[in-house]
């Protein structure tokens, strides 16, 4: 069993907690490849597992947002593609956190994602020749067995889902709604997991609804950015913030 510890932050910690809340709403709201970010701030002041309980409710508050706003632009094809796959990467997750060491997870699947980062690359390179492949049943069990896996051990399956959502050429509103419901069903499946390990807890519950508005405001901020951004400037972003995420991963 893992323990929260009590919130006693310092200043610099607030301040880490307060702007990774943000950026979960802003992530939710639409600026799907932001999600590395509050990793990252919330890595100032827990270890990454502890990390894990914390921030899994503010993700909750978040998708309640997002499927509300943009249930009607679902490829619930897409969907549901992906989501068999990734309940068994949680149930897999589960069963290995604790008994792996984050220093051998973690580079190994940073490098699995750079590595399907160059074939995008290749794909736009080669034209169409790859398309069978990112199309094929195959790529999306193995992409969502690895979604699975990662949010549950990291919750860093953001890079994993949107470099998939970006492989099966999902129009940007398209992938956002998608990406909501995607997340909101496995966040809601991780729960009893995250519970049960004592990762969420009275604790984590009650840092979530201190932080909820700032998870609204952050959701709308993210949703009008979303919204004036053209859709190659919103796959490029994707793109580059799924290197950030992997090269965390991988360092």
């Amino acid at each position: 069993m893992f323990h929260l510890p009590p919130l006693h932050f310092s200043v610099l910690g607030w301040l880490a907690v307060i702007g990774g809340a943000f950026a979960i709403g802003m992530n939710k709201g639409g600026l799907t490849g932001l999600g590395i970010l509050p990793i990252l701030l919330f890595a100032v002041v827990l270890q990454a597992r502890e990390s894990t309980g914390y921030i899994l409710p503010l993700l909750v508050i978040g998708d309640i947002c997002a499927v509300c706003v943009y249930r009607r632009v679902v490829i619930w094809r897409v969907f549901w593609m992906l989501l068999p796959p990734a309940l068994a990467g949680v149930i897999i997750g589960y069963l290995l956190m604790g008994r792996i060491p984050e220093a051998a997870f973690g580079p190994l699947i940073g490098w699995i994602i750079i590595g399907l980062i160059a074939l995008q690359f290749l794909r736009g390179a080669m034209g169409e020749k790859l398309d069978h492949i990112f199309e094929s049943h195959g790529f999306g069990f193995f992409m969502g067995v690895l979604a699975g896996v990662t949010t549950m051990l990291a919750n860093s399956a953001g890079p994993v889902a949107n470099l998939y959502f970006l492989s099966v050429r999902l129009p940007k509103w398209n992938l956002i709604g998608t990406s909501a419901w995607f997340f909101f069903v496995i966040n809601l499946c991780k729960l009893p997991f995250s519970a049960h390990l004592g990762l969420t807890n009275a604790s984590s519950l009650t840092l979530a609804s201190d932080l909820a508005p700032l998870i609204v405001i952050g959701f709308f901020c993210g949703r009008f950015l979303a919204g004036v951004m053209p859709q190659r400037i919103f796959e490029g972003f994707l793109l580059f913030c799924t290197a950030v995420g992997a090269l965390k991963l991988v360092l």
